[in-house]
């Protein structure tokens, strides 16, 4: 491997797949390499066979439940805004042409011991039992003044200087109750605690505003979802970057990241006993000391905590959901006593994940306690009987440098949110991190010939 590249790139993971495409459109001469022998790392989906070796090593995957090609199971649970930073970013890069999507059938949030549904329409939204006759009355004024909202026009702001004024304040104009409160702020705002109630409200409304012009989009919930899973999506940027000139190598572990002693900055790669030079990398943190350190690596990630996953097998539709294909249901945390939301994603054969007839549920939020699992109870007794559920607990890491002095940039791990637009902000950072530019989504990628 003599060669030199402009950018390496480690892992394949959504996040990585993405900055891949991205510095190959752009000209870069990127190399990708994967220590797995598939595409997507934690973000991959995957067949029966794969998912049973993965947490049970010992044990078969059972033959009553469809076939193995039948099953894309995602690790890590994320849906799609239909009017949210990665739609431009599929749309931009032009990469939807290699995808198909479905839309999310429902987005429900959890109150008072019961679920409900999030309105999609007015007519919804006056028949909800989230808000008694003068809440729907004081919310629908909280709604007109979000949507009319602009920030340069005064005339907009009823005055609130959203740039200082905190949320709680804007919800304390409105008279809003705190029940409303939580589904606005959780549900629609998609917030995973209520500290967000505290900063200046300009975010939130932002948020809002996403979350209406996607549900306005196509109806019944804001998210699209891509079939066959979520998976297909770093496959689709790999085949990007390939089209224009990436370089790609899975199944090859990494020794060890390579700097000059002189100056601390990064020169290449080893594997086993050949070396690839690059003038950057860039890779998710377990290549960079979180997980597999290796003696004298330089610490460059810390872990900001953890979130617990339970991927559920189920034969049925959530119970009290009007037996839909797929949907969201938020638990804001305050209705269970918690610091954190917890989520349920469930999907079906209708995603192309798994086989008719059977349903696939998963639960997730941030670990607080010593007994991770038990925190996914409320979530868990949502479902109705399971068939079987593997649970994960992955560490959250983020790296502890910017990158710019040794050219080693860092991603971040997939937090316990239910979207991608964490991802697509850290496929930003990344982005100016590496070019010193702001990533501009202008002009739709001219498509080359393959």
């Amino acid at each position: 491997m003599d060669e030199e590249y402009d950018a390496i790139v480690l892992g394949t993971g959504l996040t990585e797949c993405i900055l891949s495409g991205l510095l190959s459109v752009d000209g870069k001469k990127v190399l990708h390499m994967d220590r797995n022998d598939y595409y997507g790392g934690e973000s991959a989906s995957l067949n029966l066979t794969q998912l049973y070796r993965k947490f049970r090593p010992d044990a078969t995957a059972p033959t009553d439940i469809g076939r193995d090609r039948d099953y894309a199971l995602d690790q890590i649970p994320k849906f799609i805004f239909a009017s949210g930073g990665m739609t431009d970013l599929l749309v931009h890069t032009d990469v939807t042409r290699y995808l198909e999507f479905k839309q999310i059938s429902g987005s429900y949030v959890y109150r008072d011991g019961k679920v409900n549904k999030v309105p999609s329409t007015e007519m919804e939204a006056l028949r909800s039992p989230l808000m008694g006759l003068f809440e729907k009355r004081r919310a629908r004024n909280f709604f007109v003044y979000v949507q009319n909202w602009r920030e340069d026009d005064p005339a907009t702001h009823q005055g609130l200087d959203l740039k200082k004024v905190p949320m709680k304040d804007v919800y304390a104009k409105f008279g809003l109750e705190p029940g409303t409160q939580d589904f606005i702020g959780h549900a629609m705002a998609l917030y995973l605690h209520d500290e967000y109630k505290e900063q200046p409200a300009k975010e939130t409304v932002l948020r809002i505003v996403q979350y209406s012009q996607s549900m306005a989009r196509y109806g019944k919930s804001p998210y699209i979802y891509p079939m066959y899973g979520l998976g297909e999506l770093p496959q689709a940027f790999s085949r990007l970057s390939a089209v224009y000139g990436g370089t790609y190598m899975l199944d090859k572990h990494v020794d060890e990241v390579l700097t000059d002693p002189a100056t601390g900055k990064f020169i290449g790669v080893r594997s086993g006993e050949e070396t690839v030079k690059a003038k950057l990398v860039i890779g998710d943190p377990s290549y960079f000391g979180a997980g597999e350190m290796k003696e004298g690596q330089k610490v460059r990630v810390m872990e900001e905590g953890m979130v617990v996953r339970a991927i559920c097998i189920l034969k049925h539709p959530i119970p009290g959901t009007e037996d839909v294909d797929s949907l969201q249901i938020i638990i804001p945390q305050n209705q269970v006593n918690r610091q954190n939301d917890i989520y349920i994603a469930l999907l079906s054969h209708h995603q192309g994940v798994c086989a008719q007839g059977v349903y696939v549920a998963i639960v997730s939020t941030v670990v607080e306690t010593s007994v991770p699992e038990k925190e996914l109870a409320p979530g868990l007794a949502l479902l109705g009987p399971i068939f079987d559920k593997f649970v994960q607990v992955s560490p959250l890491y983020t790296p502890t440098t910017t990158g710019v002095e040794d050219q080693i940039f860092i991603t971040r791990s997939y937090d316990a949110t239910s979207h991608l637009e964490t991802v697509v902000a850290d496929v930003r950072d990344v982005w100016q991190r590496v070019t010193g530019e702001p990533l501009k989504l202008e002009k739709k990628v001219v498509e080359v010939q393959e």
